[in-house]
């Protein structure tokens, strides 16, 4: 199980991908997963010029010491580039190893725990009626949970809403990251107000739970932009519309600022996308100050460095719930929803489809249906890569949004 090779595969089918593809001396070939939005060529040259040398010769069969030699031997520890290869490369063993073994991944993670991951999508509209007609359209294609996001008056474009006008007629939702013409792409910028948020939104849960009753799942998103005071206010706002949760109230950096936020509010806290090791949680994790952890398998280390994770999390009562939008590639889906299967403290699974353009290139297997994701009981992740199509696709320069107040100041975006 010595490898052989490792490359590289950096792909545009509608956005940017990057794919470490490992191949063993006898021919078994292992997938991961290393995209970082908008930053996809930081994590590219790093696998290539400081990762993939290291590689060649190895045993496949070493994961966890493979893991510990690139995550100490490199000293330079954590980081969302580091993770999201160490992630590539650690995903991309288990592959092999299940492979190998002729199993899918789940079972040599210790089998299931459940027949299969609810899975949430995500509903959104600039106004209400158009937020009402979506929640509808995703309810009719099986969800049985629904994350709601919606425009705010007065704003043109809003983080996470379908049709916004900034969004160029494409839907907002699946891809932020704006790719441009010409030699120079600079990122949009995006106005924001907090305090119309807070004064808008209670008022579209309202209206959401007078539709759609008391007994459907709900999610929402702050994405950061709110200051602990201004998020443990909205948290008790919304206590009334019984939300699954509110998801990243606050910018995360901070641990010590969900203490103030629990006090005031027991709508239950999600946290941790932009999070990348099980050091970023060990106080809202000890203290139990969130509810769900929010980290992908692609920017935290991979299925190793997840695994990890999840046991700490388990040990206090908390929940999974990792990030799955479309900037994670079907390889980190894959991974995400063998471990969704096998853990036991599973909460939810965010799920987007990929386009029809990305599943030419990643080739899976995994499956939804009536509402729960299933990774299939083909060997390894249950994903390929298809060079050829992968070829196809070329990388092309694009950024997530910049968010400035009115009066100018840069925000959280």
């Amino acid at each position: 199980m010595r490898i052989e090779s490792a490359e590289v595969v950096v792909t545009s089918p509608g956005r940017n991908f990057t794919t470490l593809r490992i191949v063993t001396e006898d021919g078994v070939t292992g997938l991961g997963d290393a995209t970082l939005n908008g930053r996809e060529l930081a994590v590219a040259s790093y696998l290539r010029d400081h990762v993939v040398p290291l590689l060649l010769d190895r045993d496949a069969s070493r994961i966890e010491d493979t893991w510990q030699y690139l995550y100490r031997g490199a000293y330079w520890r954590r980081g969302p580039v580091t993770m999201a290869a160490v992630a590539a490369v650690d995903t991309a063993l288990w592959d092999i190893k299940a492979k190998a073994a002729g199993m899918p991944l789940y079972q040599l993670l210790g089998g299931a725990s459940r027949s299969g991951a609810l899975a949430y999508g995500h509903a959104s509209g600039r106004d209400v009626p158009e937020l009402l007609d979506s929640i509808r359209a995703h309810l009719a294609q099986g969800y049985r949970a629904i994350r709601v996001q919606t425009g705010i008056p007065g704003l043109a474009s809003v983080y996470g809403v379908a049709s916004s006008t900034a969004g160029g007629g494409e839907r907002y939702d699946y891809e932020p990251a704006r790719r441009g013409s010409g030699p120079r792409v600079l990122p949009a910028e995006e106005s924001w107000d907090t305090r119309a948020y807070l004064r808008h939104l209670p008022t579209v849960f309202e209206a959401v739970r007078a539709e759609f009753g008391p007994e459907l799942p709900l999610l929402h998103d702050g994405h950061h932009r709110m200051t602990p005071i201004q998020a443990a206010r909205l948290g008790k706002a919304l206590e009334p519309y019984d939300l699954f949760w509110l998801e990243d109230a606050t910018p995360g950096e901070d641990q010590a600022a969900l203490r103030l936020i629990r006090q005031h509010t027991t709508t239950p806290l999600a946290i941790g996308e932009v999070f990348n090791h099980v050091h970023d949680y060990t106080t809202l994790l000890s203290e139990r100050l969130i509810d769900y952890v929010r980290s992908a398998v692609t920017h935290t280390g991979g299925v190793t460095g997840m695994r990890k994770l999840l046991d700490l999390a388990a040990v206090y009562g908390i929940k999974s719930g990792m990030h799955g939008p479309t900037d994670i590639s079907p390889v980190g889906m894959a991974a995400a929803l063998h471990l969704d299967l096998a853990v036991h403290n599973f909460g939810i699974q965010e799920y987007m489809p990929h386009t029809a353009d990305t599943l030419e290139v990643f080739r899976t297997s995994f499956r939804f249906e009536d509402g729960l994701l299933h990774p299939s009981d083909t060997p390894g992740l249950g994903v390929e890569l298809d060079a050829e199509a992968a070829g196809r696709f070329p990388y092309q320069p694009a950024y997530l949004p910049v968010n400035r107040l009115a009066d100018g100041t840069v925000h959280d975006w």
